[in-house]
């Protein structure tokens, strides 16, 4: 049984490739609710492009699936990316009509400490127009990896926030451990990934390895579609990088040691070791931990979720001569990484969350201090590791609607 305390050990526990079937998304229009239903918001993206935003689904061929036993391993992406034009494309929900009403009954239910009804969570909007067409100007590329159980939705401000200045934002859902996602046909997958997996091992261990084949196949694919038009012709894969919430963050971190591709990394507060296998035992640290990594990663943390674990494998990653830097961030909590930053206030300010759960979920951060300070962060680390400067990738004539 899924309970919000395994939920919280669970997101802090944690030869050549067949070719893949890609097919395009069709997002599910959102429903109407009931007008006394809160309709939460998003911040919205400081750079000067205007945004398009595509859905990709993938399939990886004789690759099984860990967690229902499939012989394939399914994925879906969101790519955000500037625009060329935006004028007659509709703006993208946050999430699918089928994704939101889940998310009521299950995230609220088990996972976080959110209202159980009084929000309308298909009504929330993105700043990006839905299938608009890219501008032909190669760009550099970032993934983003959620949490452990979240799913890649709630990663939406941060991926809005560098794409408008002029980055292709990857987001990535882990389908099994992923809370829910829909699929092209309207098939809702639910986690499947069991409770356990918070204390078990073994699990722990089969978790982060099917996260970090995700994102070698999804560079792979990248691969083949930077040689086809449209969206394509976008990419700049000489500058890739990556980031990702706890869970994520270490395997952000994990995959910049093992995919030579990614050339930076972003852990936002994700442990950096395996559980061991006998009480007692000292954690076994991940590989880019126990050698360290030439290439530049950002460790960020918050005040408070920090433990004695952190402490630990984070100190024994910078123990090594390598260009990782730690920060840490005052007076939050470990989902103030994620679209729950803007819409806890939002809650609380409604009478539908109160102050001890938003502190549980973001603590008492204000949002006009936590969403800047955290994508300013996340973008600038990026202007400098991937392209060599302060300001950006730059603009285009693409930056106008």
């Amino acid at each position: 049984m899924w309970t919000r305390r395994s939920f919280l050990a669970l997101t802090t526990a944690a030869a050549a490739m067949p070719m893949a079937t890609v097919a395009h998304a069709a997002s599910s229009s959102t429903s109407p609710s009931a007008s006394a239903d809160l309709k939460l918001t998003l911040p919205a993206p400081t750079g000067p492009h205007r945004l398009g935003v595509r859905t990709l689904h993938l399939i990886q061929r004789g690759r099984p699936d860990p967690w229902n036993g499939n012989p394939d391993r399914e994925l879906m992406l969101s790519v955000f990316y500037p625009a060329l034009t935006t004028c007659g494309f509709p703006l993208a929900p946050q999430m699918t009509s089928k994704a939101a009403q889940k998310f009521s009954e299950f995230d609220a239910a088990f996972l976080h400490p959110l209202p159980k009804s009084g929000v309308d969570w298909s009504a929330t909007l993105t700043h990006s127009h839905l299938n608009a067409p890219a501008s032909p100007v190669r760009r550099p590329v970032v993934l983003y990896s959620p949490g452990g159980a979240d799913p890649r939705t709630l990663g939406t401000s941060i991926a809005e926030e560098l794409a408008s200045h002029g980055y292709v934002v990857v987001t990535i859902d882990h389908p099994g451990e992923t809370s829910e996602v829909e699929f092209p046909d309207g098939r809702l997958r639910e986690i499947q990934i069991p409770p356990t997996t918070a204390t078990d091992p073994v699990l722990s261990r089969v978790m982060i390895r099917t996260r970090l084949a995700d994102i070698t196949f999804v560079l792979s694919q990248l691969k083949l579609l930077a040689g086809t038009r449209g969206l394509g012709r976008a990419l700049d894969l000489r500058k890739i990088g990556i980031y990702g919430h706890s869970a994520g963050g270490a395997t952000a971190a994990q995959a910049l040691y093992d995919s030579p591709e990614l050339r930076s990394a972003v852990n936002l507060e994700g442990y950096l070791d395996y559980l061991p296998f006998r009480a007692g035992d000292p954690h076994e640290l991940y590989p880019i931990t126990q050698y360290g990594t030439d290439r530049p990663l950002l460790l960020v943390g918050t005040d408070g979720f920090h433990d004695s674990r952190f402490e630990r494998s984070w100190s024994a990653l910078l123990s090594h001569s390598g260009p990782v830097r730690r920060t840490e961030v005052e007076g939050a909590n470990h989902w103030v990484f994620t679209d729950f930053a803007a819409m806890a206030p939002q809650l609380q300010e409604a009478g539908l969350m109160s102050a001890q759960d938003r502190a549980k979920l973001i603590g008492a951060i204000e949002p006009g201090q936590s969403i800047p300070l955290i994508r300013g962060m996340v973008r600038r680390f990026f202007d400098r590791t991937l392209c060599g400067q302060r300001s950006g990738p730059g603009t285009d004539s693409g930056s106008k609607p």
